[in-house]
């Protein structure tokens, strides 16, 4: 195991652990996060996939460790809202050199929605969008092309317009012990040992 590549697989540059990738000082992620992207250079995460992520309003993107961030991914951020409690759609802040509008006042533009934080494990499918404000809490899944607005508990299956559950992955009292458990905060080496009963689904094995 070599958490410091970029690319983790030989010979393929459609994937990289997104944690050696990032540079901008408001994004967080976690050991083996992976993000793919089959159409431009990975590497440009932060470009093409991080959007409205002006630093003016340190919002924050929080992304656990051994989540699946798929192609087509987006995850849209504050600046990307309007305020809503204005009579009109239009930002005038943002444009304050031409209404006169003193220039710290940019960020009455918008309604502040906050942080978007990914939980560990995470699955996120292709061309999935998710909005500013929202927590996807450890072992989701997030459906293909799902527009996530509100919050996801811990291991459930989320998809459409807006996201809605569909499922959990499993029975209450695996989650709770999943949650207990944390697998990924283990160590390589344990990992390595556990992971025959990881992807058999055998979490009595490992407790």
């Amino acid at each position: 195991m070599d958490k410091t590549k970029v690319f983790p697989r030989t010979g393929d540059e459609t994937i990289v652990y997104l944690k050696n990738v990032i540079r901008g000082k408001n994004i967080e992620v976690g050991d083996y996060t992976m993000y793919n992207d089959f159409f431009r250079d990975p590497r440009d995460f932060e470009k093409n996939a991080v959007l409205y992520h002006y630093p003016i309003n340190n919002d924050k993107l929080i992304i656990g460790k051994f989540s699946s961030i798929a192609c087509g991914t987006k995850f849209i951020f504050t600046a990307a809202n309007h305020a809503m409690q204005s009579l009109s759609n239009y930002a005038f802040p943002v444009f304050w050199e031409e209404w006169g509008i003193p220039g710290k006042e940019v960020v009455t533009a918008w309604d502040n929605k906050g942080d978007i934080v990914i939980g560990n494990d995470v699955w996120i499918g292709y061309d999935a969008v998710i909005m500013s404000g929202v927590t996807i809490g450890d072992g989701a899944v997030v459906a293909t092309r799902a527009v996530v607005t509100k919050d996801v508990p811990p291991y459930t299956i989320v998809g459409g317009v807006p996201a809605k559950p569909i499922r959990k992955r499993f029975d209450d009292a695996t989650i709770e012990k999943l949650e207990t458990l944390r697998w990924w905060d283990f160590d390589d080496e344990k990992i390595a040992q556990i992971l025959p009963a990881i992807r058999e689904g055998k979490i009595d094995a490992i407790i």
